[in-house]
């Protein structure tokens, strides 16, 4: 299957121009995603660009990631209602340095073909001149054509309408992919459908300006099944940065992906082939309850994302919450795992001699008394780290996960930390 027709199989084109397809049929072609560098990480809605780049060089051609050092100073207004607070150099060269190192995980920079490059485009657009700029760029745009665009013409329509700096983006947009297609010989730009008109500004430039035909691509925004927009969250953002969404938090969220967006965000977001994807389907359907599809889905994204080793202390944490007892957990893991359990912390001194665990499951606040904490250790329903507590148990630094974390469990859902202060 090659490139165009395993996005459309996927549902993923929204718009494409006219002899895209022979253009890539004819031989190996350059494309670019631009990537706003807003934080120092990308978040699940940048999965979907990130892994057009990956697809494109799948299939045998050239992706480039265009990091946007320059015009993330000015701000997109696509899908803005609100302009962007402006950020300054050193934040957006920090923010830069984040977004490198994580498209590294999702493409090849090594192949001698198709390998990818990253660029970033303040390369050019911090040492181009302004009057450089108007003369050579700005003279092909009209204003009418500008304000016709339905990103300008909602903000021109708001009591804050829209400032000079936000409505040149879409020039500087352009001009990227004219030095694009000067230094790498690209010709293919993609992106989210709110980039169509932005991207046929700079397909338009190069024509006018090169005399050659150029080519734009964009998937169709990502939305849940109630119509929300993908990747938000009542915590927030879902990152890509570890330390930012842990391991365990990003293979949760897509585990708890509804079942009506399931099987799409497979499609979507994973590159198994048609047979795995149509048999998944079919299995799910049988079976919903079991939820194939979401732990496929939160599998393949999370060992995409992180690694096997982030996906396997994903699932070590996950096995532990629903009362498995699991080896080679990491303190770090469990706590953001129990991030909202309530948390306390006992000096290592105290542990030394043996701390009984009637007074750990009071001082924590697991139990009320040492009567209450007594009963509940006799009756079965009090877990150190996983394991059920016996009658007369003490508590000591060796119990402790890598020798600074306690997790008390009451039942199958009550938990509390202890911390192990030196």
């Amino acid at each position: 299957m090659d490139f165009v027709e395993d996005l459309r199989w996927r549902g993923l084109i929204e718009e494409a121009t006219p002899g895209l397809e022979e253009a890539l049929a004819e031989g190996p072609v350059t494309g670019y995603v631009g990537f706003d560098p807003t934080a120092p990480s990308l978040h699940v809605g940048s999965l979907l660009p990130v892994l057009a780049l990956a697809r494109l060089q799948r299939a045998g051609h050239r992706p480039i990631g265009v990091v946007g050092g320059g015009t993330g100073m000015i701000g997109d207004p696509s899908g803005k209602s609100h302009e962007r607070q402006l950020l300054g150099r050193a934040e957006v060269a920090a923010n830069v340095a984040g977004l490198r190192a994580q498209l590294e995980r999702f493409l090849d920079f090594d192949d001698p073909r198709s390998g990818a490059a990253l660029v970033d485009n303040s390369e050019w657009l911090t040492t181009i001149g302004l009057m450089e700029f108007l003369r050579d760029v700005g003279k092909h745009f009209t204003v009418n054509a500008m304000t016709a665009r339905e990103s300008v013409r909602r903000r021109l329509a708001s009591e804050e309408g829209i400032s000079f700096t936000e409505f040149s983006y879409m020039l500087l947009q352009a001009y990227d992919y004219l030095v694009l297609h000067d230094r790498f010989g690209c010709t293919l730009q993609m992106g989210g459908s709110d980039q169509w008109g932005n991207i046929l500004s700079g397909i338009d430039l190069i024509r006018r300006l090169r005399g050659t035909k150029a080519h734009g691509l964009v998937s169709p925004l990502v939305t849940d099944a109630a119509g929300r927009k993908f990747g938000k969250t009542e915590a927030g953002a879902v990152w890509l940065d570890p330390e930012r969404t842990s391991p365990y938090h990003f293979y949760q969220f897509w585990l708890n992906v509804a079942d009506a967006d399931a099987v799409r965000y497979l499609l979507y977001f994973t590159f198994l082939d048609r047979d795995r994807l149509e048999e998944i389907e079919r299995d799910f359907a049988r079976a919903p309850e079991e939820r194939l599809a979401q732990r496929v889905l939160a599998e393949e994204v999370t060992r995409m994302t992180h690694g096997p080793e982030g996906l396997a202390r994903a699932e070590r944490v996950t096995e532990f919450l629903f009362g498995k007892e699991v080896a080679e957990l990491r303190a770090d893991d469990l706590a953001a795992g129990l991030a909202d359990a309530p948390t306390t912390e006992i000096p290592r001194d105290e542990l030394a001699a043996g701390l009984p665990a009637v007074d750990l499951l009071v001082r924590s606040g697991l139990e009320s008394s040492k009567g209450a904490a007594r009963r509940l250790v006799a009756s079965g329903g009090a877990y150190l780290n996983g394991r059920r507590l016996e009658d007369g148990a003490t508590v000591g630094p060796d119990d402790a996960i890598d020798g600074t974390l306690l997790v008390l469990r009451k039942g199958k859902k009550t938990y509390r930390l202890v911390r192990v202060a030196d």
